[in-house]
Order: structure tokens, then sequence, then C-alpha cells
């Protein structure tokens, strides 16, 4: 069974120099041994990170809650409704969010279909065997498949995901201050280890203000990711009716150019570290971008989207809890329950970075 690394120097030879994309797409999705295909508990305090869903099960329940208002507010006549997840990695989440579900909207829940949008065999496996005792869950590889063995009211619903678009590989640029243009970062060998080099491809044109050019030092570094575009692309064009919602890393096109940000966002994390060395051993290590929320926020709205939300989490999260206590649930949090509140909105802990975009049609 051939490693990442080894898939990723068989290329390099072949080609001379891959793009980091490619790079990044082999080192977390290379079949079987790729970092997100094998490594199940590569999250939580045992992992290499710790994400909303391992805080606890709190916060599955507030967004069941949501889901729950959200389905009940559409009104549907339909004898089945849906919740579509993708990336949902182990199944933790889904577990959670039916859990309370059955026990809190018995009637949602007896009407309810919970599809995994997974492409991956593996991910399969792992989020079948937790989610067992649950009848109404089941799988779908992408859009396609849903849409070409059922109805288009199956295209309705809540489709939702979780930290799932900074992990779609990005391209990574780099600015010449010289010859003032932009450049592609590729990978190369020395030897068996892999460096950085400019990749031979010409860049697109990055549409960024004059006066910004201007100030950017030799060398600055920004990501943008196609494929995590081309999936919100994918999941506008396919919802037909509902809310498209996504929770993740991320900034505003603003804030994602920023002159103080000179190496970019790409980061990678094992064993709870940050690190910058990101060609280190592909595979043993996460690798993430944050998202370009405003992108992704003009790809819906140019679908047909209607933008409800563009918040962070501690927004968003306070005010599900608002509404929910005002229906008499979560009105007393145990101190378990607390402490995972605050691990999700506290800016020290999960509060600071994720963001949340929530588009209906």
């Amino acid at each position: 069974m051939k490693m990442p690394a080894e898939h990723i120097r068989e290329e390099i030879r072949k080609a001379g120099i891959i793009s980091f994309a490619r790079f990044m797409e082999l080192a977390l999705y290379c079949p079987e041994t790729g970092y997100y295909e094998r490594n199940r508990d590569n999250v939580g305090r045992g992992g290499d990170f710790i994400t909303s869903v391992s805080s606890g099960e709190l916060f599955g329940q507030l967004l069941a809650f949501q889901f729950a208002q959200w389905l009940e507010e559409m009104q549907s006549a339909e004898r089945r409704v849906r919740i579509f997840e993708a990336g949902a990695h182990d199944g933790k989440l889904a577990t959670d969010i039916l859990h309370w579900l059955q026990s809190h909207r018995p009637k949602i829940f007896s009407k309810l279909e919970y599809v995994l949008l997974e492409p991956s065999a593996s991910r399969r496996c792992w989020q079948s065997e937790r989610l067992k005792d649950f009848s109404n869950v089941h799988w779908a590889a992408n859009f396609q498949e849903i849409s070409h063995h059922q109805q288009p009211a199956a295209s309705s619903g809540i489709l939702f995901s979780n930290e799932l678009l900074d992990a779609f590989p990005v391209r990574r640029f780099g600015w010449d201050a010289k010859e003032k243009k932009w450049f592609e970062w590729g990978v190369m060998l020395d030897g068996e280890n892999f460096i950085w080099t400019r990749h031979a491809d010409e860049p697109p044109s990055l549409q960024l203000p004059p006066a910004l050019l201007e100030v950017l030092p030799d060398g600055y570094t920004l990501e943008t990711s196609p494929a995590a575009e081309n999936w919100w692309r994918a999941a506008a064009q396919f919802l037909t009716r509902g809310k498209l919602l996504a929770i993740d890393y991320g900034f505003t096109e603003a804030e994602m150019i920023s002159p103080s940000r000179v190496n970019g966002t790409l980061r990678a994390y094992a064993k709870h570290r940050l690190s910058d060395d990101l060609l280190v051993n592909p595979g043993e290590q996460d690798l993430t971008a944050h998202v370009n929320f405003t992108a992704i926020q003009k790809i819906g709205e140019a679908a047909g989207l209607k933008t409800e939300t563009f918040a962070t989490q501690p927004q968003f999260l306070t005010r599900i809890l608002g509404a929910a206590v005002k229906e008499n649930l979560f009105t007393s949090l145990d101190a378990k329950q607390v402490r995972q509140f605050q691990t999700l909105t506290h800016p020290e802990h999960l509060g600071r970075a994720f963001r949340v975009l929530v588009q209906s049609r």
C-alpha cells in the first residue's frame, strides 16, 4: 500500500513539478493512505486538533434545534423531510443531531431522511458503524447520485457542512514585487525531499486594488480554492428549496488580503501543534486554509440563493441558544455544557476564527 509521499514523488518524477493543490489533494485524500482516509482518530484531545464537534454534544444539539425550526418554517407537506450533511468524518455530529431530534422533535424525526454526502469508502464505514442504530440514515457519493435516483423534491431541505471547505485543496500564489506580478507555487523534489518552486503555468489574474499591490512585500502569499468554490456552486445548484449552511475557518476577502498576513493562511496541524512546514510528512499532518467567504457568498447568490446570515460562530450559536431558552430548552446548562459553550464561543478557543454562512432558496 503506497503512502501519499510515494504517490507524490512518482507524479513529480513524471512531471518535474506539481501544483501545491495536487500535493495537498494527495496528502489528504490519497485512497486508503491519505490523512483523512486512514486517520479516524485525528480529532479531539488525543488527536491532532479539536473541533466544535469534539468539544461535546452541545454543538450538535444546538444545530438540531435550529434545523428543527427551519424544517418547521418550510411547512413541508411532503411525506419526508431531509437533512444533508457533507464532510461528516466519523459521523459523531450526525449522531448528536439525530439523538436530539429523536428525543425533542419526534414528529420531525419520524419523517426525517438524513443523507450523508460521502465519496470515501473508509469514512462511510466509520459513519455506518457509529450510526447503525438509525434506520433513516442514507449515503450518497455526490449530488449527481442523489439527483439520478430520486425525485426533484429529494433535493430540498437543509444542506450543511462543518469544517469541510477549509480542507479542499488550494492553489498558492506569491507576489513578485520587482516584476509586479503573481506566480504560482509548485512542489518539486530535492533528492527525496519536497521543496517549493515556482510553477511554470501562468497563474490566473488576481484582482487586487493597485494601491494594495504597491505595498505588498516581495513573496507575499495568498491562496485560492477553486475546489471549494466549485463544491459550493454545485451545492447551490442542487438545492431546489431550503437552507445551505457552512461553518468553517474563514475570512471575508478584505480580511484575507491583508499586508500583515505575509504567509497566507495555509497551516499544518499535528498533535495540536501549528506548523508552517507544509511539505513535510505528507499524509501525517492536517493541511488547512481559511475559506474566502466573500467568494463563496457571491457564488451562492449568483446561483439564485439569498444570503440570510453571515456571522461569527459565537453570534450564531448565541442566537440559537437564546431562541431555545424561550422555548424552555437548554434553560439549565450543567457545568459540562457551560464549558462546552465557552469552548465553542470564547475567542481564545473556537470562537475566534469560525464563521457561519446561511443561504436559502
